[in-house]
């Protein structure tokens, strides 16, 4: 890191303790420098820090959070902002345990954190609790961060509604916070478009940021009594460095009772198209404009699916729907027209019955005196008749072997 004493981009910050008497717990840094000797890409680090806790010395957790992501992060190169910027944010929140733990006065301390990381003309974002991040573009002003409380959980699930969420008793009970116990899981998300995925919203991280954008980061001590609207509106009108006194002001004039704190970031009307990026870093986005959403006077709602990413999606499935029935139906007609002829069965060949055994003549007569061998009864053999031979003589068959040879002629 190569620290330098003007930013590329101009920025204005500012803090005040509210108007309920209360000492100031919010603590930011801003720091401006090149990623290194070799690599003079310019980056430009936000860190805003709300302390919790009161009397448990909140303002000593928010200190320590700012120092610790300030410094880590300018240790990096860059070239894996996600990565540094979780390890930055889950190690504050273990100093900031590990310090409370030293002391029994400081048990209970924590602080929420918000980072802009801007490397280049790519803006990268972490948080964690209700300290918000806004980007105002054009006519558009979205929230970018989402809060992590009991309040922004019940209107994701539905128990809440817009309209109940002024002065609800949960108000600022917030679910994620640096110095718990359990390490807080920090959010990379950063929503641009209603209905999307929480990978989608992670996919969104190194957005290109365009001439004339306006960044804010700030404690919930603004967004408790100052509207969207009225933050695009300053924004939009005046210079950062009086937009940012006017938003504290409107803050403290509705007696606002929390700690206020905000940075501004104005991107220039003739910032460069591309600015210098670390090596080794690939363009994933393509510039394209931001939706609109309309404002309102009260808080920030949750965003929703918009109605036509709805119908093209209804009308999508109904599509699928019909071609595989059609694919199904065509397939079965098919099979039907061109099933196999049914075998023909082979031929048989007819029966054949065999003649019953005939007696051959003269074969039972009885031979002469014992002058002659006797001629071994023979029986005919099957399916053969003795044909009568001319002058009335009668074959006689040739006998079968017998034991001790051939009987003698």
């Amino acid at each position: 890191m190569i620290r330098v004493e003007q930013s590329h981009l101009p920025v204005a910050a500012l803090t005040h303790p509210g108007m309920a008497g209360k000492k100031n717990e919010d603590r930011y840094a801003v720091t401006a420098y090149h990623l290194s000797e070799e690599n003079a890409t310019p980056a430009l680090l936000a860190v805003l820090s709300d302390g919790i806790g009161g009397h448990r010395a909140g303002e000593v957790a928010a200190e320590i959070a700012v120092n610790q992501i300030s410094e880590n992060l300018a240790a990096s190169d860059g070239r894996l902002p996600l990565a540094s910027l979780r390890e930055s944010v889950q190690a504050a929140s273990q100093g900031i345990l590990t310090h409370a733990r030293s002391d029994a006065r400081l048990q209970g301390m924590g602080a929420t954190c918000a980072v802009a990381w801007i490397i280049g003309r790519r803006l990268y974002t972490a948080t964690v609790g209700d300290s918000r991040i806004y980007l105002v573009r054009g006519q558009n002003i979205l929230q970018l961060s989402t809060d992590h409380t009991w309040i922004q959980e019940a209107l994701d699930s539905g128990l809440l509604q817009p309209e109940q969420v002024q002065n609800h008793p949960n108000a600022h009970v917030i679910r994620r916070f640096l110095g718990s116990p359990t390490p807080p899981d920090v959010d990379v998300r950063m929503r641009l478009l209603g209905g999307e995925s929480d990978t989608q919203a992670e996919a969104n991280q190194g957005l290109p940021l365009m001439p004339d954008d306006v960044l804010l980061l700030c404690s919930d001590g603004l967004t408790d009594v100052v509207t969207a609207g009225e933050i695009y509106s300053t924004l939009r009108a005046l210079p950062i460095e009086r937009a940012a006194q006017t938003l504290v002001d409107l803050a403290c004039s509705r007696n606002g009772s929390d700690n206020i704190t905000v940075i501004a970031i104005q991107v220039p009307e003739n910032f460069a198209a591309r600015q210098s990026e670390p090596r080794g870093s690939v363009d994933v986005h393509a510039t394209r404009p931001l939706p609109r959403e309309p404002f309102d006077s009260g808080p920030v709602k949750p965003r929703r699916a918009s109605p036509v990413r709805r119908v093209l999606r209804a009308l999508l499935i109904v599509l699928l729907a019909a071609m595989i029935t059609t694919v199904l139906l065509i397939g079965s007609w098919l099979i039907g027209e061109r099933r196999l002829p049914s075998p023909t069965p082979r031929a048989t060949a007819p029966a054949v019955t065999l003649p019953a055994t005939q007696a051959v003549p003269g074969l039972n007569a009885t031979l002469p005196p014992a002058s002659q061998p006797a001629v071994p009864q023979i029986s005919a053999t099957p399916g053969v008749a003795a044909s009568p031979q001319p002058g009335g003589a009668t074959l006689t068959p040739w006998p079968t072997n017998t034991p001790g040879g051939y009987p003698a002629p």
